[in-house]
């Protein structure tokens, strides 16, 4: 059994030590124990109490020294479903405190492929539909296949929309990837650049480096949280999509 396993259950090193030796011995005294598993008796009082505690083993009382033996392997089973339960009862104060802000204005960067990711799970967080200005199809990178594909899946169960201007580019490029994209417009080809705008929520992003369907390595992404800034850019949005052709 692997020692690196029953440590990432809970168990110190000298509390796996001494219960992997266990299971060999079958039982035991505290100096055989020691020595199995190759941890010094005066720690071995130690670990070998908090796993009778932790009821992973159990002591048999007998004449002279106390003996020990290991309880079914299935209980550390068992330990992982406690732990599992626990989490769960305190999982939605946690997130309830994760989401609720004290500061309703926020700015900051992400940046790179995985900055991206995040924005992507911001959309996903806040759970409101999406306007876009400047799209360039960035979603489609060929490095997000997995994340993107489990992205629409939840966007899909949210019920999230999503409005499309694009730059023309796209237009002149998008081919199939359109066809299921509903509803969307095109920003004038002379309107062209690697820049965008994103707004959901309260949240306005803003990028640069932006390619046709793809994140290049430096790209920035500027977090703007404010519903104020985020309501004026959604009405800047209605006005560019009256203008732009469909």
């Amino acid at each position: 059994m692997s020692l690196d396993i029953l440590q990432n259950l809970g168990l110190s090193p000298n509390e796996a030590k001494i219960y992997n030796a266990l299971l060999d011995l079958k039982e035991a005294g505290v100096g055989e124990i020691s020595s199995k598993a190759e941890v010094h008796r005066r720690n071995s009082y130690d670990a070998i109490n908090r796993l009778v505690d932790k009821g992973l083993i159990f002591p048999i009382i007998a004449k002279g020294e106390n003996r020990y033996s290991p309880v079914d392997p299935d209980k550390l089973l068992e330990l992982v479903k406690e732990k599992e339960i626990s989490l769960n009862k305190v999982l939605p104060g946690m997130r309830e405190r994760y989401e609720k802000k004290d500061l309703y204005q926020e700015a900051y960067i992400y940046r790179g492929l995985e900055g991206f990711k995040n924005y992507m799970r911001d959309v996903l967080r806040v759970g409101e539909d999406v306007y876009f200005i400047g799209a360039k199809l960035g979603w489609f990178d060929e490095r997000l296949t997995v994340f993107h594909e489990q992205f629409t899946k939840e966007a899909e169960r949210k019920k999230l929309k999503f409005h499309h201007i694009f730059d023309y580019e796209v237009k002149e490029k998008g081919g199939e990837i359109l066809k299921n994209l509903g509803e969307y417009r095109f920003l004038p080809s002379e309107y062209n650049s690697t820049s965008a705008v994103d707004i959901f929520g309260d949240y306005v992003v803003t990028f640069t480096g932006l390619s046709f369907k793809k994140i290049d390595e430096d790209v920035n992404l500027f977090v703007l949280r404010d519903e104020e800034l985020a309501n004026g850019y959604k009405t800047w949005f209605k006005f560019m999509w009256e203008m732009c052709k469909k």
